[in-house]
């Protein structure tokens, strides 16, 4: 077993992906995607943290968060998160007598993998790399042709913030008239 062990720091900033149990495609749904907004408020309310950048795909996320400068608790954060997610869809009816004994032992439904992928941004071109992937992921995944389609992305408000061109990534090659990314995954159109 390997002797794994997390990096903490106060006020750092992490990438993230978080992945559903089995790729399930749960997160395909608009109604999906505004659970999955609402659980991030509710977190983001008892515990403060900077949604630098993110993408939701059908069955996995990818965020960028900056902790508070005294705080390096994004574990809880995300496991909070990913439990009041799950128990939104138990509410709506997930069957969750498909659980496994050792899910149920570790209090787990069958909503996302157990453990999530988290990397501490080392410096300036760390993170513009890791804004590359996150951006990037729909179109590597095959689901969009350019990133300014994907609508759950945070791809738009890096745009309007002169960092990304829009065609930036793009294999439409001006084909496209109208951009659809989302320019802040909470949920509305304001300032991120």
């Amino acid at each position: 077993m390997p002797d794994y062990r997390r990096w903490y720091l106060p006020g750092g900033s992490y990438f993230f992906t978080i992945v559903t149990y089995r790729r399930q495609t749960l997160l395909g749904a608009p109604e999906s995607v505004e659970r999955l907004r609402a659980a991030m408020r509710s977190v983001q309310s008892q515990w403060p943290f900077d949604v630098v950048a993110a993408v939701v795909l059908p069955d996995h996320i990818h965020f960028i968060w900056t902790l508070p400068p005294s705080d390096a608790g994004y574990s809880r954060r995300i496991g909070r998160m990913k439990a009041l997610f799950s128990s939104q869809r138990v509410d709506r009816g997930a069957d969750q007598t498909l659980v496994s004994s050792s899910r149920r032992k570790h209090r787990e439904r069958d909503t996302w993998q157990r453990r999530f992928w988290e990397h501490s941004l080392r410096d300036e071109d760390d993170l513009k790399r890791h804004l590359d992937y996150v951006h990037y992921n729909p179109v590597k995944h095959g689901y969009v042709g350019c990133p300014h389609l994907w609508p759950y992305s945070s791809f738009m408000r890096w745009v309007d913030r002169g960092e990304y061109d829009v065609g930036w990534g793009c294999q439409c090659h001006g084909q496209c008239n109208e951009p659809t990314g989302v320019r802040n995954l909470e949920g509305s159109t304001g300032e991120p």
